[in-house]
C-alpha cells in the first residue's frame, strides 16, 4: 500500500483540494474511502453505503432542517431520550429471527442492552445510561441512524 509519509501528502493534498472524495485501493483489493462534506470537515466513511430508508428521504423532500428536532425538545414528563452514540445500522435485536430487546413498555436497568449499531462491519451495543420504562421507540429494524439521534425514550 502507502508509506505513512504518502498517505500524510495525499491527505494533505486531499484538504487543499476542492475534491469531495478520495478512495485509495491497494493490490489486494482493499479499499479506503474518504469523503469530505464541508471545508476542513474530514470524515472516515465504510465503502458499502446502505440505502436511505423512504421516511428520511420523505422528510427531506419536505425540506425539514432536521426531523429529529422535536425528539430533543422532549421534557422529563415525557422521557429522557437515549440517543444514537454513533451513525450507523439500528438492530432492534441481536439476530433477525430474535425478539427486539425492548419495546415500548419493557421495564430496564442502567447497563441493559436496548439495541445494536452496526458501524464498519462491527455490532456495538447500545446500552440504558439510567432505569425506567421505555415508553418510545424512535428508531426503526435495518434504519440508518446519525450520530446523536434519539433511539429510545426513558422515563
Amino acid at each position: 500500500m502507502y508509506s505513512v509519509d504518502e498517505i500524510k501528502e495525499l491527505l494533505k493534498a486531499f484538504d487543499d483540494s476542492k475534491a469531495t472524495k478520495l478512495e485509495i485501493i491497494n493490490e489486494k483489493g482493499e479499499a479506503l474511502t474518504i469523503a469530505q462534506k464541508e471545508k476542513n470537515k474530514t470524515e472516515f466513511i465504510p465503502t458499502e453505503i446502505p440505502v436511505v430508508t423512504e421516511q428520511v428521504a420523505a422528510a427531506s423532500e419536505k425540506q425539514i432542517s432536521s426531523p429529529f428536532i422535536h425528539e430533543e425538545e422532549k421534557t422529563d414528563e415525557e422521557g429522557s431520550p437515549v440517543t444514537s452514540p454513533m451513525v450507523g445500522v439500528f438492530y432492534s435485536a441481536p439476530a433477525p429471527d430474535k425478539d427486539p430487546y425492548v419495546s415500548v413498555g419493557t421495564q430496564v436497568q442502567k447497563g441493559d442492552v436496548l439495541c445494536l449499531i452496526e458501524a464498519m462491519k462491527l455490532m456495538n451495543e447500545v446500552t440504558a445510561e439510567k432505569s425506567g420504562e421505555i415508553c418510545a421507540v424512535c428508531a426503526e429494524n435495518g434504519q440508518v441512524v446519525e450520530y446523536g439521534q434519539p433511539l429510545f425514550m426513558i422515563k
